[in-house]
């Protein structure tokens, strides 16, 4: 069942300096989650020409650098979404010869296009509630801009206009019914009241696909099994690639490691486990990254997967033949302090793998097996490995929905389970704990590969620490509230995944659970 977007007739013109230059059509067509849905541009002229007005005395290639489309998007004559296309969306040779182009704004084959994450971006900052089951009027304005000192914008080139038919599927009383929680998953079963028909209400809006791609919510109350939801084809017994969220799979097997001395504290120095002169780029400033550097995501490597053009990023990782050398080979950052910022750095979570596994006795498989997953009752899990053939600790585990709730439940415990201490206590408390504030996001902080958030719902605040994943897979522990809560989600780079799981957590979880 998908939402059905009918697209009756589009129409964009573009004119320069006054006089139509070209037009484009988008053809009638039904667009589903799953259809291919597609923008044809055809223009006589490229997009610097519409920019050289804006700055007479630059330079076509300063255009192109700096220059692009600002897109404006209106649902019944309300502006609801502007955005001025990033300047990377194109390559600068296409924006100095191109004039016919084609974008997909919605595929079925997951196509790499600005315009699909444009679209997205329209539909999560306002263009979904705009656009509700019904007919509705979506004009689109196109304009130049330039980000100089300020942004400049120029006047319209292209406008079109449509109606757009939102169809919703017929969803069922049945089909929005709260699963039953049967035996047999070796939690023990709950009986906890709690909030039936908001529960149902976040069912609809899953099945809706106004919730995307969500595949299991499974709450924990006071360590006990309360709620147990499966959708899109998932089960009791799918295995879930949650990416990153794995990332604190590996920061639990640290403090075990350090527990059992085969590494002696988080403040532990690279220089103690590499040669580092070795290696590219060598400066004490490498051999002084601590351990804990790693964990917090604080190290002063020139590595950050929030920056497209970092010589770290993740990206520029995964094709090399051997990933820690990667990540130590990389230089230093002369504005970056070892401990001192938090920038996120996938590649200094394979480093610390890499020590692990050098560390512990069998390799960090046979430990982690051994130390955490046999403990836990886990048996079923899957790892992906690095090209070195060392499980990769940032991230792809692929566990159930049910065991991921049990890490979680092992937090809340303080790192107790079945009368056994798994985690240091100690340990525990000091990778839940705020290391570092995270930049651009007020009031949300660090720990030792976990997140630190505070929700707001109704009018009470509720404070959790969580692991994430690429998606929107979440591990929550409530700090002040007897619950764990695990979303898993396979909505992979798409924008909307996380802010649709903090939906979910203030609309429905939260209050459904904690009143």
């Amino acid at each position: 069942m998908k939402r059905i977007y009918t697209i009756i007739l589009l129409i964009i013109t573009f004119r320069s300096f006054g006089q139509t230059r070209d037009t484009i059509t988008l053809s009638k067509t039904d667009i589903t989650d799953t259809t291919a849905f597609d923008m044809r541009v055809r223009m006589q002229r490229p997009l610097t020409t519409y920019l050289q007005p804006l700055a007479p005395t630059m330079d076509i290639n300063g255009l192109a650098r700096k220059g692009n489309f600002q897109f404006a998007f209106y649902a019944d004559g309300k502006l609801v979404y502007t955005e001025n296309l990033n300047a990377g969306a194109g390559t600068p040779e296409q924006k100095k010869t191109q004039t016919n182009f084609r974008v997909p704004l919605v595929s079925n084959t997951d196509e790499d296009s600005w315009g699909r994450f444009l679209w997205m971006r329209f539909t999560l900052r306002g263009g979904e509630a705009a656009l509700t089951e019904g007919t509705h009027d979506l004009r689109i304005e196109i304009r130049p801009y330039l980000r100089l000192d300020s942004v400049i914008t120029g006047p319209i080139i292209a406008t079109g206009q449509t109606k757009l038919n939102i169809i919703k599927p017929n969803v069922t009383d049945a089909q929005t019914a709260i699963q039953p929680v049967v035996a047999g998953s070796s939690w023990p079963l709950s009986n906890a009241k709690y909030d039936r028909e908001l529960i149902k209400k976040m069912n609809r809006a899953i099945l809706h696909h106004d919730l995307k791609k969500i595949t299991s919510v499974v709450v924990i109350k006071n360590g006990k099994l309360l709620l147990e939801e499966y959708f899109n084809g998932a089960d009791r017994r799918t295995l879930h690639n949650t990416r990153s969220a794995s990332k604190s799979y590996t920061s639990a097997l640290m403090g075990i490691a350090i527990r059992d001395h085969y590494i002696k504290n988080e403040r532990q120095k690279l220089k103690d486990f590499y040669n580092l002169r070795s290696y590219a780029h060598y400066s004490a400033k490498k051999d002084s990254v601590k351990i804990s550097d790693l964990l917090s995501m604080s190290s002063a490597f020139k590595g950050s997967d929030d920056n497209q053009d970092s010589p770290g990023n993740e990206e520029n990782m995964y094709p090399a033949a051997n990933w820690v050398r990667f990540a130590l080979d990389l230089p230093m950052d002369s504005a970056k302090t070892n401990g001192k910022q938090w920038d996120y750095f996938t590649a200094g979570v394979v480093v610390l793998g890499d020590i692990l596994n050098n560390c512990v006795p069998g390799g960090l498989e046979k430990f982690a097996d051994k130390k955490l997953f046999k403990p836990l009752g886990i048996s079923k899990y899957q790892w992906q490995y690095t090209p070195q053939k060392v499980v990769n600790t940032a991230g792809g585990l692929a566990l159930s929905s049910l065991d991921n709730a049990k890490f979680g439940q092992l937090y809340k415990n303080g790192g107790l389970w079945n009368g056994k201490q798994l985690i240091p206590a100690a340990w525990v408390a000091r990778l839940l704990s705020k290391q570092l504030p995270l930049p651009g996001r007020p009031n949300e902080f660090y720990g030792y590969l976990f997140w630190n958030k505070t929700y707001a719902a109704g009018n009470k605040n509720y404070e959790t620490w969580y692991c994430a994943g690429n998606g929107g897979s979440k591990v929550y522990i409530f700090k002040d509230q007897p619950l764990v809560i695990v979303i898993t989600a396979t909505a992979y780079n798409m924008p909307y995944a996380h802010p649709q799981v903090d939906q979910m957590m203030t609309s429905y979880l939260i209050p459904a659970f904690t009143n």
